[in-house]
C-alpha cells in the first residue's frame, strides 16, 4: 500500500474519532516504520468485543505500522484484579489474544507483545509517573479514570494511578498512535494535555466504537449475559444470541453492531457475501454484500431478527475455530486464572 490517501482511509475506517489527523497524514508521509500500540489490561476474560479492535489493528498493519500490544498486568492490578490471580490472567491473555489476531489473518510479523511491568517498574517511568502526578489534579485524575476504571463509591488511589500510567505509556512504548476504545478518550486527552508539559511530545489518538451488550448497553467480560466469550461452545453461542436483545426494525443493538464492524469488515475484505439461509418457503435465502443493505432491509423489516441471528451464530463459530482448537490448553489456564 503506497498512497498516504489509502493509508489515512484504512487507518480511520470503522473509528469513532481520530484526535490529531493532521499530524497522522504527516506521520504515514514521513515515517517508514511508524509505531501503535494497543493495551489491554488481564482483567476479564476477553470476549468476541475484542475482534473490533484487533480489526483495526491489521488496518494498521497494512497501512504500514508496527504494532506493540500491551497487555498490562500493573493496570489490572490497578483496577481491581487481585494480585494473587495477576501472573495467570496475563498467562491466559498472552495465550489467547494473540490467537484472537492471528484467527482474523492479521499479518502478526509486524506484531510485536510486551508485558506492562517489564518497563512500568523501572526507576524512569515511575520517576516520570511521580512528575505527571504532581501536574494532575484528583479532580482530573477521576474525570480521566471515569469511564474505564472500576471506581466505586468508595475509590482506591490506585484507580487514579490508572490513567497517569497510561498517559507514560505512550512515551515508553515509543509510539508515535495509540488506538484504544471510545471509552478511553478522558484518558487520552490527558496524554494530549499532560506530555508537552513533561517536554514529550503528545501522540495521536485513535478511538473505535464499543460493541454494545447482547443485552444492555456494554458488553462486559464480568457480565456472562452481555457477551460471547471466546472459549463459549456452539451451543452456548446460539443460546446467548437467541437471547439477545434484537428488535425487529430497530438496528441499534448489539447484533447488527458486532455485524456491522466485525464480519461485514471481514467479508468486505475478503471480497464475500453474507448469506443468511432461509427456507424457501420464506422467501429463500439472501445475501449482502454491505452492511448498509442488511441495515435497510432489517429496517424496513424485511430481514427476521431470528434469521439474522441464526446466520451471525454460524458465522461466530466459524470465526472462533482457530481459537477453540487450543481449547484444552486456554480452558486449563483460565481455571487457575478465575
Amino acid at each position: 500500500m503506497t498512497g498516504i490517501n489509502e493509508k489515512f482511509a484504512l487507518v480511520k475506517r470503522n473509528t469513532d474519532e481520530i484526535i490529531g489527523e493532521a499530524e497522522l497524514k504527516k506521520i504515514l508521509d514521513g515515517k517508514k516504520k511508524p509505531v501503535v500500540y494497543w493495551g489491554t489490561a488481564p482483567t476479564g476474560k476477553p470476549h468476541v468485543g475484542y475482534f473490533l479492535p484487533a480489526l483495526k489493528l491489521a488496518d494498521l498493519i497494512k497501512a504500514g505500522f508496527h504494532v506493540k500490544i500491551l497487555l498490562a498486568d500493573l493496570h489490572a492490578a490497578l483496577d481491581n484484579t487481585p494480585w494473587t490471580v495477576l501472573e495467570k490472567r496475563y498467562d491466559y491473555y498472552a495465550k489467547i489474544i494473540p490467537l484472537m489476531i492471528q484467527s482474523i489473518g492479521a499479518d502478526t510479523k509486524n506484531l510485536e507483545f510486551i508485558k506492562g511491568s517489564d518497563f512500568q517498574l523501572k526507576s524512569e517511568y515511575m520517576f516520570d509517573v511521580l512528575r505527571i502526578s504532581s501536574l494532575t489534579s484528583v479532580k482530573g485524575a477521576t474525570k480521566a479514570a471515569s469511564d474505564v476504571v472500576k471506581l466505586g463509591d468508595n475509590p482506591k488511589l490506585s484507580g487514579l494511578l490508572y490513567p497517569l500510567m497510561q498517559v507514560m505509556d505512550e512515551q515508553y512504548l515509543e509510539v508515535d498512535a495509540q488506538l484504544g476504545g471510545v471509552d478511553q478518550r478522558k484518558i487520552m486527552v490527558l496524554a494530549r494535555e499532560s506530555l508537552p508539559k513533561l517536554g514529550y511530545k503528545p501522540r495521536v489518538e485513535i478511538m473505535n466504537p464499543m460493541i454494545p451488550g447482547l443485552v444492555g448497553k456494554k458488553m462486559s467480560a464480568s457480565d456472562e449475559k452481555t457477551k460471547i466469550d471466546l472459549l463459549d461452545d456452539e451451543k452456548t453461542i446460539g443460546r446467548k444470541l437467541n437471547n439477545a436483545e434484537c428488535v425487529s426494525g430497530n438496528p441499534d443493538n448489539g447484533v447488527m453492531a458486532f455485524l456491522k464492524y466485525v464480519i461485514m469488515t471481514i467479508k468486505k475484505d475478503k471480497k464475500e457475501k453474507f448469506v443468511i439461509e432461509r427456507p424457501e418457503k420464506y422467501g429463500g435465502n439472501l445475501e449482502y454484500e454491505n452492511y448498509e443493505k442488511v441495515e435497510k432491509d432489517f429496517i424496513a423489516k424485511k430481514l427476521h431478527p431470528l434469521d439474522l441471528k441464526n446466520a451471525v451464530v454460524k458465522e461466530l463459530i466459524e470465526m472462533l475455530k482457530p481459537i477453540q482448537k487450543k481449547r484444552k490448553e486456554l480452558e486449563k489456564l483460565a481455571k487457575k486464572a478465575y
